[in-house]
């Protein structure tokens, strides 16, 4: 079945431009130094060879589980490129800190441990070593698994990077195999405090019951969990990271009778699989899901601004099952995508309109961090990124999403006391609007000017803008 965010394209699943080109240059030096005894190294590091890297950012007492607004690097981003424009980037993002999600493998970084024991950790190193230089709340989620733990072959020239490799979770044997790791990971970066177990259940699909394997997943977060903590009992570790999927409300199979609305009805099936993670999980600091104000079959119901509600809906319902629990949206997708996962579709004014209506709808559901997958592309436009491409010298210039995610961050941290302000009555269809006793976001839901009195001042605003007051 196809499922939001595993249909990926080239763009989100390919290799970093080292493993792409130069292949077999990278197995002659992996090679080389499997060779030579751990020493501590980036690569080629046995298991008794763990070490510290780097230099922690902030002290590790001063961050809970909340951490607020952000984006997921992915296989471009401002790590590599030309000086001058990843200096830029580094530049804004220093000035208003971000928290930032990296995988363990893929989107950017290599094969972990490409060969049971034996560590490669360059690009993971330079992934952080970037959120530590911006300041940022470094977040890792670990996916995916190496190929050896999923009954492929070992060695870092061996390793399968397909789509559909990358989407095989660990074999049963293998899951303290991949705890393991973690703990290895954790315990290389002892400044990361968040931890996500896995993406988006991937490989975790009961074939013969046509339902999520909830049960295996659940084994698999138990023991990195428990891994996890053995390392530092202070680390922070949340899942499930399930794609909160909803259906056409006239699809009557599996269709969820009771968390619905105008924008669909949830698929049952998942709402299953988060009871079960739920009542079994041997602990969690905070709450991950993932999903898109469409429906499963591209559907924006009943239209891009009024589907937003559905993560408001979600948020409630999730909260309800664990309101002691901070609930992060580790992806939030507003815009259906084509065939090579591309949301090239929309004006940037149109995207960024309701992207910040998504926002608001999290926000209102209760949740308290989201973070906005893939910053960067490598073309001449970016439509929806956050910066332009770093790689030539002029790139790393702050997007209309940058200002939008930013200044979010910056208004609505975790914490916030939303308020409730006037919005005229002829307005209130045309418009949305977040709050607090500081600042009040509003977006024009409509293509065309409008006139609106939003907190008792009356203002004109243009299509599709998003406007910030203060008060």
């Amino acid at each position: 079945m196809r499922r939001h965010g595993w249909n990926s394209g080239d763009r989100r699943w390919r290799l970093t431009a080292l493993l792409g080109v130069g292949a077999a240059v990278l197995a002659l030096i992996v090679t080389l130094l499997n060779t030579l005894p751990g020493d501590g190294g980036t690569a080629g590091t046995s298991r008794d060879g763990d070490k510290v890297h780097g230099t922690p950012a902030v002290p590790p007492d001063d961050l809970g589980p909340e951490v607020g607004w952000g984006f997921t690097h992915t296989q471009f981003s401002a790590d590599e490129g030309s000086r001058a424009a990843v200096e830029r980037v580094e530049k804004r993002l220093g000035e208003r800190p971000l928290p930032q999600i990296q995988h363990i493998m893929g989107w950017g970084a290599g094969n972990p441990e490409p060969v049971e024991g034996r560590y490669d950790f360059e690009e993971m190193d330079r992934r952080v070593d970037f959120v530590r230089a911006t300041g940022g709340t470094p977040v890792v989620t670990l996916c995916c698994a190496p190929d050896w733990m999923k009954g492929g072959r070992s060695g870092a020239d061996r390793t399968d990077w397909s789509q559909s490799a990358l989407e095989t979770a660990p074999e049963p044997e293998h899951f303290q195999d991949f705890a393991d790791l973690a703990a290895t990971v954790a315990r290389r970066y002892p400044d990361v405090r968040h931890f996500i177990v896995w993406n988006e259940f991937k490989g975790f699909w009961n074939n013969a019951e046509a339902r999520w394997d909830y049960e295996g997943y659940t084994r698999l977060y138990n023991l990195v969990y428990k891994a996890l903590k053995k390392v530092d009992e202070d680390i922070m570790v949340g899942g499930p990271y399930l794609v909160m999927d909803s259906l056409d409300p006239r699809q009557k199979q599996d269709a969820s009778t009771s968390l619905k609305g105008p924008w669909g009805a949830m698929d049952q099936r998942i709402l299953d699989a988060f009871d079960y993670w739920d009542e079994n999980r041997a602990g969690a600091d905070f709450v991950v899901v993932d999903g898109s104000s469409y429906t499963a079959d591209d559907e924006l119901l009943p239209d891009e601004f009024a589907a937003t509600e559905k993560f408001t809906a979600v948020s409630e319902w999730v909260r309800a099952r664990a309101p002691d629990l901070p609930l992060w949206w580790a992806e939030y997708y507003v815009e259906p995508a084509d065939a090579n996962d591309d949301r090239h579709g929309w004006s940037e004014t149109r995207r960024v309109a309701v992207q910040a209506a998504g926002l608001i709808g999290m926000a209102k559901g209760g949740a308290t961090s989201a973070f906005y997958w893939n910053p960067e592309e490598r073309s001449g436009e970016c439509p929806g990124c956050l910066w332009t491409p770093t790689d030539t010298s002029g790139g790393g210039r702050a997007l209309p999403m940058y200002d939008l995610l930013a200044r979010f961050d910056a208004e609505f941290p975790p914490g916030t006391r939303y308020e409730t302000v006037s919005v005229a009555e002829d307005d209130r269809p045309n418009v949305r609007v977040l709050a607090d006793d500081d600042a009040v976001l509003v977006v024009n839901t409509l293509d065309r000017k409008i006139s609106a009195k939003i907190d008792g001042r009356r203002f004109a605003m243009g299509a599709y803008e998003v406007r910030w007051l203060e008060r």
